[in-house]
């Protein structure tokens, strides 16, 4: 999981109205999933922000025949982006070994779609992470993604395990 920590950054509460959907918002509010998405498909990063990159170009490219809908450009992006990944895996070195191993078959639809649900997740939590105060916000990464006991936290953070325990029960209640 500590590759996704840091990924998502706060989510952009902006929404774009149906007639004006600004590529600078999108590109903020999805340009991280996308990636992310990519990189559970492609395992390279590099390559992934490259593919999310050619979808924005592309939505830029038709957006005259994506309807100016949040949901419809989000699925357009998702879709290119899914299909950009597998086309990558169809070419790649190290994938065909994949294929020839599971007998020359395409990924199936459940991993794709269980890898937009894992980004769209992994992309509220950090939201929610980003929206405490620091101090629990620290505590939290620390205890979830880092993995330490509340002892080590607080030996690190040099404050009492109650505190750390508190603040770290805080945003559960």
């Amino acid at each position: 999981m500590s590759i996704v920590k840091g990924f998502f950054g706060q989510k952009n509460n902006t929404t774009a109205s149906a007639e004006n959907v600004d590529l600078d918002v999108l590109f903020k509010e999805y340009y991280d999933r996308l990636v992310y998405f990519s990189l559970q498909l492609i395992k390279d990063k590099d390559q992934a922000e490259d593919l999310v990159q050619d979808a924005f170009i592309k939505y830029w490219n038709q957006r005259e025949s994506v309807m100016q809908d949040k949901i419809a450009i989000k699925n357009f992006l998702y879709s290119t982006v899914r299909n950009a990944s597998l086309n990558t895996i169809r070419h790649s070195k190290v994938v065909e070994a994949y294929i020839q191993y599971q007998g020359n078959k395409e990924p199936e639809e459940a991993p794709v779609i269980e890898a937009i649900i894992t980004a769209e997740a992994v992309a509220e939590i950090h939201a929610a992470l980003y929206s405490l105060p620091e101090s629990h916000r620290t505590i939290s990464i620390m205890g979830y993604f880092d993995g330490k006991k509340n002892q080590e936290i607080a030996d690190e953070l040099d404050m009492s395990v109650n505190t750390v325990k508190n603040k770290s029960n805080a945003p559960l209640n």
